[in-house]
């Protein structure tokens, strides 16, 4: 690599690395950080942090109960419609958030597709908390589902098929064998789900407004205050920042399982159950 060639490498890193690295300094050094401190424990800023986690955690523990099989079978299984499936549940991540959340206010709105039906059962969801647990998972969900559909591809299948040889039964292959083996995948998936969570914006203002206290996640309470304290949009966009950074730096240091400690796990149990 010639040096000429070289230094257009370098200087175009420090134009992409300035421009990314710059509006972040900028919010850090807007507002003096001892009121950027104190700002983080206004009304509204810890309103904001009790609904986003309160959500957040409901969300993703729904999306990685439910999400994790579903993309165990949409890995291990071959089935007439499977590409198209896959292509709908990863649709969301293409979406605009505004779109999102119109799609699910009709769809759960008391107008909406199934609104008659909730309406009988006396349940009603936008500008709800649960309305924000749906609008994440709707918007978050296609993230982790998309990363744990890699990290099954990526276990050996000859590690299952040993398993099954062996005599274990398919939920036990799935739980002792392959959920270890792409453990440290799945971890990532969440990671970023959680992240994509924590700044979802369109679809919850959209489908669950932004009520204080109830349906105000941090990044509806950036916008909120932004007309009203700019020190006090500046300190919870500040937080989002390092929460966000974070979780990205989680994804970086996640160990990753070895085959061998997968393997062997699987045989002590079959071995103590023996």
């Amino acid at each position: 690599m010639n040096r000429a060639f070289t230094a257009v490498l370098v200087g175009a890193l420090v134009v992409v690395t300035g421009f990314f690295v710059l509006p972040l300094v900028a919010l850090f050094t807007r507002v003096p950080l001892r009121e950027l401190l104190d700002q983080l424990g206004s009304e509204v800023a810890l309103d904001a942090l009790r609904v986003t986690l309160e959500t957040s955690l409901v969300a993703n523990a729904l999306i990685v109960i439910l999400g994790t099989p579903a993309a165990y079978l949409l890995t291990r299984r071959e089935f007439p419609g499977r590409a198209l499936l896959t292509t709908i549940l990863e649709l969301p991540l293409v979406l605009p958030p505004a779109v999102a959340g119109l799609a699910l206010l009709a769809c759960f709105g008391k107008l909406g597709l199934l609104g008659n039906e909730l309406s009988a059962l006396g349940v009603s969801i936008p500008f709800t908390q649960t309305a924000v647990v749906l609008a994440v998972a709707f918007v978050a969900g296609p993230f982790y589902i998309r990363q744990a559909m890699v990290a099954f591809d990526a276990v050996d299948p000859v590690l299952l098929d040993a398993a099954r040889t062996l005599g274990a039964r398919p939920q036990r292959v799935f739980l002792r064998v392959a959920l270890p083996l792409a453990g440290g995948g799945l971890a990532a998936g969440l990671a970023f789900s959680l992240a994509r969570g924590f700044g979802e914006f369109g679809a919850t203002i959209m489908f669950a407004g932004s009520l204080q206290g109830v349906t105000q996640t941090l990044s509806l309470a950036v916008y909120e205050a932004f007309d009203v304290s700019l020190p006090v949009a500046l300190a919870i966009s500040a937080e989002l920042v390092v929460v966000s950074a974070a979780l990205l730096l989680a994804i970086k240091l996640l160990p990753h399982w070895t085959r061998s400690t997968s393997i062997s796990t699987f045989a002590f149990g079959r071995s103590a159950s023996s």
